[in-house]
C-alpha cells in the first residue's frame, strides 16, 4: 500500500519502488517495467534504446559546465524473485506487490519485496528525472532476468555503453562496497553403467548419510560444512574392501549451487558382514560429528535394511572402483584465499551432485573463481579426473569472475565520499558468488567498478525487507559519488 511509504525519504526514490512495486516483473516477465523505464525517458526527454536482449540503456547530458568529466553508467537488473507464503493468495503474473512498513524496514505482505534489485532500480529514475543532482553524463542500463541466469548481462549488447565507469547498485549491505565477485563453471562427469548380479548370500542394504545444514556453495563453501557426497564416500571407501562391500546405486545432492546435505548409497555385501558394517558406521558417525562439531553437529551415518527400492544388481568392479576413487580424489571446498581482499575465498570447487540413471552415473561438480585464470585452472584439475577415471567430460559455459582491483579509481572515490559523509571508509569487500559486474566487465575490458546499495535482509524469500534508514544513506552516497566523480 503506497500510505506504508508516503513520508519516506528520499521521497522521489520510495515513489518509484511504489510504481514498479506495482508493476508484475518476475524473472522473464520484464515487459511492462521495461515500459516503465522507457515512458520515465520519454517523458524526460532522455534519449534509450533496446538491445537485441531488451536491455534498456538511458543516456543523461551532465548538468551545465560538468560535460568533460568522465561517463559514469548507472546499472540495476529490473527482474525479481518471485516467492510466497503457502497461505497467500498471490498471482505474480498480475497483483501487484502490497507493500508494509514496519519500523525502521519495509517488507512485502506474505510475497518477496522486490527490493533486490528494486531500490537500486528506483534509485536509477530518481536520477533520471533529478534537476538538482551535479553530475557528468550518465547511462543507465537497466538488465533483464538476472535472478534465473544472468542472461539479460551475457546477452548485453557489447557496443551500447560509452561509459567505463560502473556503479552497481545490487548490493545488500549499509556501509559496504564491493569491488569483485567469482566467475563460475560446472563440470560433469559420465560413467556408463555397467552391472551384474548380486550373488547369492547377500545382503542388499542403505548407508546414508544425513543431518547436515548444507549452503550455498559460493557463499558458504568457506565454513567448512559437511558433504554428504564426500563423506558417504570417505565411508565406503575405507570399509569397502574389508567388507567386500559393492556399489548398486548412488544418489545425493539437488543443485550445482549447493553443498550436498544428503546421500544414499545402496550396496551389496555378504550377509555375515553386515553387522560389521553397522558398527563401522557408528564409529564413522561418531568420527564425522567430532570433525563437524562447531559447523555440522547434526550429522548421522545410517545403515537401513528397508525403506528404499532394490535396484536387483550390483555395479560391475571396474565402475564400484572407479567412482569411489574419483569421489574420494576430486576436491571439495576452498582451493586458494584471495590476496586482494581480506578473508575472502579466491577459489573453490563444490562435489555437488551424484545420480545413477538408466544407463549413467553421473557426477556434478562447480567450480568458482574471483580470477579467471584460477578458474580456468581448477576446471582443468576437474577435467584431469574425469579423464583418469574413464569418464566422459561436460562443462558449462559459464559465467566470468571480477577480479578485485583494491586500487580502483571508482574505489577511491566511494572512499572519499564515505569518509566525508558518514565519518568512515566503507568495509571493501568481494563476494564468492556471481554478479553481472563480472559479465559487464568482460565485455567491456577496462570498465572500473563498485557495487553498493542498502541493507536488504530475506532477499528471495517472503521474509525480504529493506531498512528504511540504510536507503536514505545509499541516496546521498550516490548522490555524492556523482557530484565527486563530475570534478
Amino acid at each position: 500500500m503506497k500510505e506504508a511509504i508516503l513520508k519516506l525519504k528520499p521521497q522521489s526514490l520510495w515513489d518509484h519502488f511504489y510504481e514498479i512495486s506495482q508493476i508484475p516483473r518476475c524473472s522473464k516477465d520484464e515487459t511492462r517495467v521495461r515500459q516503465y523505464v522507457v515512458e520515465v525517458a520519454k517523458r524526460n526527454g532522455l534519449s534509450y534504446r533496446l538491445d537485441d536482449a531488451q536491455n534498456v540503456v538511458v543516456k543523461k547530458p551532465a548538468t551545465p559546465g560538468r560535460e568533460k568529466a568522465p561517463v559514469i553508467v548507472l546499472q540495476s537488473h529490473v527482474d525479481m524473485v518471485c516467492e510466497k507464503n503457502k497461505d497467500t493468495e498471490h498471482d505474480f503474473s498480475s497483483d501487484p506487490i502490497r507493500l508494509l512498513k514496519e519500523g525502521d524496514w519495509v517488507r512485502a505482505d506474505g510475497t518477496t519485496l522486490g527490493s533486490d534489485n528494486g531500490i537500486g532500480v528506483a534509485a536509477a529514475l530518481a536520477v533520471m528525472e533529478s534537476s538538482d543532482i551535479e553530475h557528468g553524463p550518465l547511462e543507465f542500463l537497466f538488465t533483464m532476468d538476472e535472478e534465473t541466469g544472468l542472461t539479460g548481462a551475457t546477452n548485453l549488447g557489447n557496443d551500447v555503453l560509452e561509459g567505463r565507469t560502473l556503479l552497481n547498485m545490487d548490493s545488500e549491505e549499509d556501509g559496504a562496497v564491493y569491488i569483485g565477485c567469482a566467475g563460475g563453471r560446472d563440470t560433469e562427469l559420465f560413467y556408463k553403467l555397467k552391472t551384474e548380479a548380486v550373488p547369492a548370500g547377500h545382503k542388499v542394504v542403505r548407508v546414508r548419510v544425513s543431518g547436515l545444514q548444507g549452503g550455498h556453495s559460493g557463499l558458504q563453501i568457506g565454513e567448512g560444512l559437511g558433504n554428504a557426497i564426500k563423506l558417504v564416500t570417505r565411508f565406503l571407501w575405507k570399509t569397502a574392501p574389508a567388507l567386500g562391500l559393492r556399489l548398486a546405486h548412488i544418489d545425493g545432492g539437488s543443485k550445482h549451487n549447493a553443498i550436498p546435505r544428503e546421500c544414499d548409497a545402496i550396496v551389496a555385501l555378504p550377509a555375515d558382514k553386515l553387522a560389521e558394517l553397522k558398527a563401522e558406521a557408528k564409529k564413522f558417525e561418531a568420527v564425522y560429528q567430532n570433525e563437524l562439531q562447531l559447523v555440522d553437529p547434526g550429522v548421522t551415518v545410517r545403515v537401513d535394511e528397508s525403506g528404499f527400492d532394490n535396484p536387483g544388481k550390483m555395479f560391475s568392479t571396474d565402475l564400484h572402483e572407479r567412482l569411489l576413487n574419483v569421489l574420494h580424489t576430486i576436491p571439495h571446498g576452498v582451493l586458494g584465499m584471495s590476496h586482494a581482499v581480506e578473508g575472502l575465498v579466491e577459489t573453490s570447487t563444490n562435489l555437488a551432485v551424484i545420480k545413477t540413471g538408466a544407463d549413467a552415473v553421473s557426477v556434478l561438480t562447480s567450480q568458482r573463481s574471483s580470477v579467471n585464470t584460477a578458474l580456468d585452472n581448477v576446471v582443468s584439475i576437474m577435467a584431469a579426473a574425469g579423464e583418469l577415471s574413464g569418464a566422459r567430460i561436460h562443462h558449462t559455459n559459464g559465467y566470468p569472475a571480477w577480479q578485485p582491483n583494491p586500487d580502483s579509481p571508482a574505489l577511491k572515490v566511494a572512499k572519499k565520499v564515505h569518509q566525508k559523509l558518514f565519518g568512515a571508509e566503507p568495509e571493501v569487500k568481494a563476494i564468492h558468488a556471481g554478479l553481472e559486474c563480472g559479465i559487464i566487465g568482460d565485455k567491456f575490458p577496462g570498465m572500473d567498478m563498485i557495487s553498493f546499495g542498502p541493507t536488504i535482509l530475506g532477499a528471495h524469500s517472503p521474509d525480504e525487507r529493506v531498512q528504511v534508514s540504510t536507503v536514505e544513506k545509499f541516496w546521498d552516497f550516490l548522490q555524492a559519488i556523482l557530484k565527486e566523480a563530475a570534478k
